[in-house]
């Protein structure tokens, strides 16, 4: 269940909200398509990640160098590099929903923020708090969406007509909202949190199989509650804030009243992102197997965690504006994604990695059909930007 929630409430961040914020006012009912095809990408992805790096009972790092040495550094600096840039939207996505709901600014709600997380993270049971703190924070996410569906007038029909049906199909918003789902290290935060667990080798499957499915329901429900949400609101004729697009939506629907209620929303996306950020982006810098190596390098943990965070909320201090890092960061993640997912994909046909293992021939050709998708998207994102 840690694993679950890490990687739903990791991908359901500032970012999230945001990017679907912000494609649901571009596109209306046609973003459904992207949604549809981002969860169908996200199954494929998860169950092959969690899968491989299980099984094998080695962070993905690892795994990448030893499939071509060196190639789990470069997997690293992308990934960590990712985690970071995404972390700093994350923090600023706290500090803006302390702003809505105190009215202290952005800049000084960032850095209560990042005091908070650092204090979940240097707690004395970290991972078990961690795991219970992104647990709370989904459980109030999902009321409050369902609360701004039950006071709106949403055009189901149209919604769903247009998710199988699309009459515009924009792949930038398709490779974003990959990327803010199941790219960079979201992909890795469930399958790195499992083996921080003791869940190691294919007797672990019923497990890897449960987590990534939950996860991948949980944030799918989330995003298709927000969605539904902000079609309502486009399809009555409002104009969502390009600064602040996710927060239109809920001061359209309930006023001042929904508009508080953004930003509790906003402040536990930022939380849990950060933790899953944080977490994910520093196991990249572990490469050791060794068990006394691992406890060496637990002592500094910590001091890795906290700079990550001073570093991510100092960035945001100093920049701002992360309406628009987040939109792009999810771009970029989702450019990651075809690459470390063929790198895991070319580990299950090396024994020395998964041992004994099969993978399931469907997941491999559907795994390397989103390898091709996701490269062919970006390439194409890519065109269209420039």
């Amino acid at each position: 269940m840690g694993a679950a929630f890490l990687m739903a409430m990791a991908a359901v961040g500032p970012g999230f909200l945001t990017q679907t914020a912000t494609f649901t006012g571009q596109m209306g009912a046609n973003f459904g398509f992207a949604i549809l095809l981002c969860i169908i990408v996200d199954l494929v992805v998860q169950l092959n990640v969690w899968r491989i790096i299980v099984v094998s009972g080695k962070r993905a790092q690892v795994i990448a160098n030893e499939v071509l040495p060196g190639l789990g550094y470069v997997l690293s600096f992308l990934v960590a590099a990712g985690g970071l840039l995404f972390n700093i939207g994350n923090i600023g996505g706290a500090g803006l929903g302390l702003n809505v709901l105190f009215g202290i600014s952005p800049e000084n709600g960032a850095v209560i923020a990042a005091c908070i997380a650092i204090a979940v993270f240097v707690a004395k049971n970290a991972m078990t708090v961690m795991d219970h703190t992104v647990q709370v924070l989904a459980v109030v996410k999902i009321a409050i969406l369902i609360y701004i569906i039950c006071v709106m007038s949403v055009p189901y029909q149209a919604a769903v007509t247009h998710t199988f049906m699309p009459t515009n199909i924009d792949f930038y918003s398709i490779v974003t909202i990959v990327g803010g789902t199941v790219g960079g290290y979201i992909s890795f935060s469930g399958g790195h949190r499992l083996i921080e667990g003791g869940m190691k080798g294919e007797k672990e499957l019923k497990y890897v199989n449960q987590g990534a499915l939950t996860g991948i329901g949980v944030a799918s429900l989330i995003r298709v509650l927000l969605f539904l949400a902000g079609l309502a609101v486009v399809t009555m004729g409002y104009k969502l804030d390009p600064s602040n697009p996710a927060a239109s939506i809920f001061k359209y629907a309930a006023g001042n009243f929904g508009y508080k209620f953004f930003g509790i929303l906003l402040f536990a996306a930022g939380m849990t992102s950060t933790l899953g950020s944080t977490f994910t982006s520093i196991s990249f810098l572990n490469y050791t197997e060794n068990a006394r190596a691992q406890e060496k390098i637990a002592k500094y943990n910590r001091l890795f965690v906290m700079g990550f965070i001073i570093i991510s909320a100092a960035i945001f201090y100093f920049i701002g504006q992360p309406a628009k890092i987040l939109v792009v960061v999810g771009a970029i993640n989702g450019f990651i994604l075809p690459i470390s997912l063929a790198i895991l994909l070319i580990a299950t046909m090396k024994k020395k990695i998964t041992g004994s293992y099969h993978h399931p021939l469907l997941l491999s050709i559907t795994g390397w059909i989103v390898v091709l998708f996701m490269a062919y998207a970006s390439v194409e994102a890519v065109i269209k930007l420039f």
